[in-house]
């Protein structure tokens, strides 16, 4: 059984067909890439399958089971973490606390016991700010550990959105244009955590417009235009589509 099922998805918005019956599935322990032109329906099916958007028909299912109409934290809680085109960094706290932040549907916190400061609480705290720090040195942002947001340069906060993510300890990751706006060696460090990300397990589900990066790393690709499934293969099958060449890769092959 696949870990995703996506069935015959669609939204419309009036008459803006934006995804239309979209079929895919992604096994646990890939790295799955949603490609096509800008406006194809990327971002917005993302939106669909991590619960911010309703279809308007369609199925989606995580280990056999329905998960449509699941809000975000509830799928949080069922392992399925999320980063955004546009960086959700809290810039008025530090790196660490950005982490920190991602673990909250895990803690068992009270009024009381956080008034009290009981020592349990501060125990939690510590491990908390360990796990945190360990993840930021997973993500290469070691040296940032105890930087503010605001002070750190905008390929380091792509990468700690990410270790926020990654806090939430998920099955699955969907990284929504992790690369965009990196420079060649910014987007080489990326290439490398979806590498470990994967390596440790967690199955990757990418949007990117960089295709050297998407070729490199994808085990399938899934072309989307115009809202529609135009293919879905390997990274060589891919290339070699005529629809996707004329459609998306700009007629090179």
């Amino acid at each position: 059984m696949a870990l995703l099922e996506v069935c015959d998805l669609s939204i419309h918005f009036g008459n803006v067909r934006a995804v239309q019956n979209v079929s895919f599935s992604v096994e646990q322990g890939v790295v799955y890439s949603v490609i096509g032109p800008n406006g194809a329906g990327k971002t917005t099916l993302f939106n669909l399958i991590t619960g911010i958007y309703r279809p308007t028909a369609g199925a989606i299912r995580l280990d056999g089971q329905d998960i449509q109409g699941s809000s975000p934290d509830a799928l949080a809680r069922r392992g399925v973490a999320r980063t955004f085109q546009n960086l959700q960094v809290w810039m008025n706290m530090s790196a660490i606390e950005n982490v920190m932040v991602g673990a909250h549907l895990r803690l068992d916190r009270s009024m009381f016991k956080a008034m009290l400061r009981l020592p349990a609480l501060r125990n939690r705290d510590r491990a908390l700010r360990e796990e945190a720090a360990e993840l930021m040195r997973f993500v290469g942002l070691g040296g940032y550990v105890e930087a503010r947001a605001d002070s750190m340069p905008y390929g380091a906060l792509k990468r700690l959105e990410i270790a926020r993510a990654l806090a939430m300890q998920p099955r699955m990751i969907f990284l929504d244009e992790p690369a965009a706006g990196l420079n060649p060696k910014e987007t080489q460090d990326v290439d490398a955590l979806v590498r470990r990300i994967a390596a440790s397990g967690i199955t990757v589900v990418l949007v990117e417009h960089d295709m050297k990066m998407v070729m490199n790393l994808s085990d399938r690709i899934l072309v989307l235009d115009y809202g529609k499934r135009l293919a879905e293969g390997t990274g060589p099958e891919v290339r070699q589509n005529p629809e996707v060449i004329a459609a998306y890769l700009g007629g090179h092959a």
